[in-house]
């Protein structure tokens, strides 16, 4: 597989998204019945959060799998990827 430059900065923008994504619907989590229509996912049951955050990081290690990253910093989306393991218990 090959990306242009510009493909692999939409990827990794795309996975810092993903990131977010799972760091906003756990920390929505952690709130508990402090949570509110506010915040994100604050809607869901505990088991559709996690089923939201299993897809994200899926999509996370999916892309980090790949070979063709240059220097894009993985820090964030290291992160995200441990808490989500962690949070679904992976």
């Amino acid at each position: 597989m090959s990306r242009t430059a510009e493909e692999i900065a939409q990827a990794h923008k795309a996975c810092l998204d993903g990131a977010d994504t799972i760091n906003v619907v756990i920390a929505t989590h952690a709130k508990g019945s402090d949570a509110t229509d506010a915040d994100f996912g604050n809607d869901l049951t505990h088991d559709e959060k996690k089923a939201r955050v299993t897809r994200s990081v899926s999509y996370l290690k999916y892309q980090k799998a790949l070979t063709d990253w240059d220097k894009e910093d993985f820090t964030v989306i290291d992160k995200a990827i441990a808490d989500a393991d962690t949070f679904t218990g992976d």
